[in-house]
């Protein structure tokens, strides 16, 4: 199982915990709600269920695959597949750095992963990381650390940036104590 399934599994667990209701349930509650388009539905899990925008994105995504698939259509790109297509063509080799990275913060406990057409969103209450394959040759980690110093490898973005700082990584083990400390303390910080 790929870091990211691993992780939509962890999200949807925790999605059923905090709703008391089974995945099934969940999924048929939107499949009749009427609403069609992605954006609706996941402001009516907002709404009626109370679940943080990625935990309703999430849900909205997995129940519209469902139903798709149920009726024979074209589902709407799996969140593992919207990584793959990240890593597709002169940036491929940099998956590995992705993967590292997903793995180290997974242990990190519960967190939701939105992948956008660019990079992967990481968020408690809200976004503390970003994954980017920013070129062919680099990954960019953005983080949000409100108790950060800049560094010559923690770099201060500037204001309005979506996130406070980046660091930049082109090798694997690149993926150390040091960014997995910084990532960590966004983490925290985002509870």
């Amino acid at each position: 199982m790929s870091s990211v399934d691993k992780a939509l599994e962890t999200q949807l667990h925790n999605i059923q915990t905090k709703t008391g209701q089974p995945l099934e349930a969940l999924i048929r509650l939107i499949q009749t709600s009427g609403l069609s388009k992605h954006s609706e539905i996941r402001q009516m899990l907002q709404r009626d269920l109370g679940l943080g925008y990625g935990d309703a994105n999430t849900l909205a995504h997995v129940a519209t695959k469902a139903g798709s698939a149920a009726a024979g259509e074209t589902a709407e790109p799996a969140l593992e597949q919207l990584v793959e297509e990240m890593y597709t063509g002169g940036k491929a080799p940099l998956r590995p750095i992705h993967d590292k990275l997903m793995a180290a913060i997974n242990q990190f406990g519960p967190l939701e992963i939105a992948p956008k057409k660019g990079y992967v969103s990481l968020r408690r209450k809200r976004q503390f990381a970003m994954i980017t394959p920013a070129t062919q040759t680099r990954v960019e980690v953005g983080l949000n650390l409100k108790e950060a110093a800049a560094t010559e490898r923690l770099i201060a973005m500037p204001k309005g940036s979506m996130c406070q700082f980046k660091v930049n990584v082109t090798e694997a083990d690149q993926v150390d104590g040091e960014l997995l400390g910084w990532i960590k303390a966004a983490y925290d910080g985002s509870a």
